[in-house]
Protein backbone atom coordinates (compact mmCIF):
# COMPACT_ATOMS: atom_id res chain seq x y z
CA UNK A 1 0.00 0.00 0.00
CA UNK A 2 1.35 3.42 -0.94
CA UNK A 3 2.27 5.57 2.10
CA UNK A 4 0.12 8.54 1.01
CA UNK A 5 -2.93 6.33 0.60
CA UNK A 6 -2.28 4.65 3.94
CA UNK A 7 -2.13 8.11 5.56
CA UNK A 8 -5.43 9.04 3.92
CA UNK A 9 -7.08 5.80 5.03
CA UNK A 10 -5.87 6.10 8.63
CA UNK A 11 -6.82 9.80 8.66
CA UNK A 12 -10.36 8.98 7.55
CA UNK A 13 -10.58 6.31 10.24
CA UNK A 14 -9.41 8.82 12.85
CA UNK A 15 -12.14 11.26 11.78
CA UNK A 16 -14.75 8.53 12.14
CA UNK A 17 -13.59 7.61 15.63
CA UNK A 18 -13.55 11.28 16.67
CA UNK A 19 -17.05 11.80 15.28
CA UNK A 20 -18.51 8.75 17.01
CA UNK A 21 -16.82 9.47 20.34
CA UNK A 22 -17.49 13.21 20.50
CA UNK A 23 -20.45 14.39 18.42
CA UNK A 24 -23.03 13.89 21.21
CA UNK A 25 -20.77 15.31 23.93
CA UNK A 26 -18.82 18.28 22.56
CA UNK A 27 -20.54 21.49 21.46
CA UNK A 28 -19.97 22.06 17.76
CA UNK A 29 -21.94 25.24 17.15
CA UNK A 30 -24.66 24.72 14.53
CA UNK A 31 -23.32 21.25 13.75
CA UNK A 32 -24.84 19.86 16.95
CA UNK A 33 -27.63 20.49 19.44
CA UNK A 34 -26.46 19.09 22.74
CA UNK A 35 -29.52 20.36 24.64
CA UNK A 36 -31.81 18.35 22.38
CA UNK A 37 -29.54 15.30 22.60
CA UNK A 38 -29.55 15.48 26.41
CA UNK A 39 -33.34 15.94 26.44
CA UNK A 40 -33.94 12.91 24.22
CA UNK A 41 -31.45 10.49 25.79
CA UNK A 42 -30.52 10.02 29.46
CA UNK A 43 -26.74 10.36 30.09
CA UNK A 44 -26.26 6.65 30.91
CA UNK A 45 -27.96 5.55 27.69
CA UNK A 46 -26.04 8.14 25.69
CA UNK A 47 -22.76 6.89 27.15
CA UNK A 48 -23.68 3.27 26.38
CA UNK A 49 -24.58 4.09 22.78
CA UNK A 50 -21.41 6.17 22.35
CA UNK A 51 -19.15 3.39 23.64
CA UNK A 52 -20.87 0.63 21.63
CA UNK A 53 -20.82 2.61 18.38
CA UNK A 54 -17.25 3.88 18.82
CA UNK A 55 -15.62 0.63 19.92
CA UNK A 56 -15.53 -1.26 16.57
CA UNK A 57 -14.12 1.77 14.74
CA UNK A 58 -11.60 2.55 17.46
CA UNK A 59 -10.37 -1.06 17.59
CA UNK A 60 -9.76 -1.38 13.84
CA UNK A 61 -8.21 2.11 13.82
CA UNK A 62 -5.72 1.19 16.56
CA UNK A 63 -4.74 -2.03 14.80
CA UNK A 64 -4.34 -0.23 11.46
CA UNK A 65 -2.08 2.29 13.20
CA UNK A 66 -0.05 -0.58 14.67
CA UNK A 67 0.56 -1.85 11.14
CA UNK A 68 1.53 1.61 9.92
CA UNK A 69 5.06 0.68 8.86
CA UNK A 70 4.32 -2.69 7.28
CA UNK A 71 1.89 -4.37 4.95
CA UNK A 72 -1.61 -4.88 6.26
CA UNK A 73 -2.56 -8.54 6.59
CA UNK A 74 -5.68 -9.67 4.74
CA UNK A 75 -7.58 -10.20 8.01
CA UNK A 76 -7.06 -6.53 8.88
CA UNK A 77 -8.18 -5.41 5.43
CA UNK A 78 -11.28 -7.62 5.79
CA UNK A 79 -12.00 -6.30 9.28
CA UNK A 80 -11.79 -2.71 8.03
CA UNK A 81 -14.08 -3.40 5.07
CA UNK A 82 -16.63 -5.25 7.23
CA UNK A 83 -16.66 -2.38 9.74
CA UNK A 84 -17.22 0.16 6.97
CA UNK A 85 -19.92 -1.93 5.30
CA UNK A 86 -21.72 -2.26 8.65
CA UNK A 87 -21.52 1.51 9.13
CA UNK A 88 -22.79 2.15 5.60
CA UNK A 89 -25.71 -0.24 6.09
CA UNK A 90 -26.47 1.48 9.40
CA UNK A 91 -26.43 4.88 7.69
CA UNK A 92 -28.84 3.65 5.03
CA UNK A 93 -31.21 2.15 7.60
CA UNK A 94 -31.06 5.10 9.99
CA UNK A 95 -30.81 8.06 7.60
CA UNK A 96 -30.83 7.56 3.86
CA UNK A 97 -33.58 4.95 3.57
CA UNK A 98 -36.08 6.97 5.64
CA UNK A 99 -34.96 10.13 3.85
CA UNK A 100 -35.05 8.86 0.25
CA UNK A 101 -37.11 5.68 0.07
CA UNK A 102 -39.53 4.96 2.89
CA UNK A 103 -41.43 6.82 5.57
CA UNK A 104 -40.59 6.34 9.23
CA UNK A 105 -42.72 8.86 11.15
CA UNK A 106 -41.32 7.85 14.54
CA UNK A 107 -37.72 8.35 13.40
CA UNK A 108 -38.67 11.61 11.68
CA UNK A 109 -40.16 12.96 14.93
CA UNK A 110 -37.08 11.90 16.90
CA UNK A 111 -34.70 13.48 14.38
CA UNK A 112 -36.75 16.70 14.22
CA UNK A 113 -36.31 17.07 17.98
CA UNK A 114 -32.75 15.75 18.32
CA UNK A 115 -31.29 17.72 15.41
CA UNK A 116 -33.39 20.88 15.68
CA UNK A 117 -31.41 23.97 14.73
CA UNK A 118 -28.46 22.05 13.30
CA UNK A 119 -26.94 22.98 9.96
CA UNK A 120 -28.62 21.28 7.01
CA UNK A 121 -28.29 21.79 3.30
CA UNK A 122 -30.51 19.01 1.94
CA UNK A 123 -34.26 19.57 1.59
CA UNK A 124 -36.62 17.77 3.94
CA UNK A 125 -38.17 14.53 2.66
CA UNK A 126 -40.49 12.26 4.62
CA UNK A 127 -40.01 14.57 7.63
CA UNK A 128 -36.21 14.10 7.64
CA UNK A 129 -33.41 16.41 6.54
CA UNK A 130 -29.97 14.92 7.29
CA UNK A 131 -27.78 17.33 9.23
CA UNK A 132 -24.43 18.42 7.80
CA UNK A 133 -22.39 16.60 10.45
CA UNK A 134 -23.98 13.22 9.69
CA UNK A 135 -23.72 13.79 5.95
CA UNK A 136 -19.98 14.45 6.41
CA UNK A 137 -19.61 11.35 8.60
CA UNK A 138 -21.42 9.18 6.07
CA UNK A 139 -19.27 10.55 3.25
CA UNK A 140 -16.19 9.72 5.33
CA UNK A 141 -17.42 6.15 5.83
CA UNK A 142 -18.05 5.71 2.11
CA UNK A 143 -14.65 7.22 1.23
CA UNK A 144 -12.95 4.86 3.69
CA UNK A 145 -14.78 1.88 2.24
CA UNK A 146 -13.95 2.82 -1.35
CA UNK A 147 -10.30 3.40 -0.49
CA UNK A 148 -10.05 0.17 1.53
CA UNK A 149 -11.59 -1.82 -1.33
CA UNK A 150 -9.40 -0.14 -3.93
CA UNK A 151 -6.22 -0.86 -1.96
CA UNK A 152 -7.16 -4.39 -0.96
Amino acid sequence: MQPALKIALIGLQGLQVAFLALHDWVPLGRLSNLEAVRASDPPGELLRVTVLSTLPFAAVFVVCCAYWTGAWPMWLQTWLVVTCVAAAVGAVLAWWGPYLLWRNPERARRYQIRFAGTLRFLPERHGIAPDALHVAFHACVVATLVLALALG
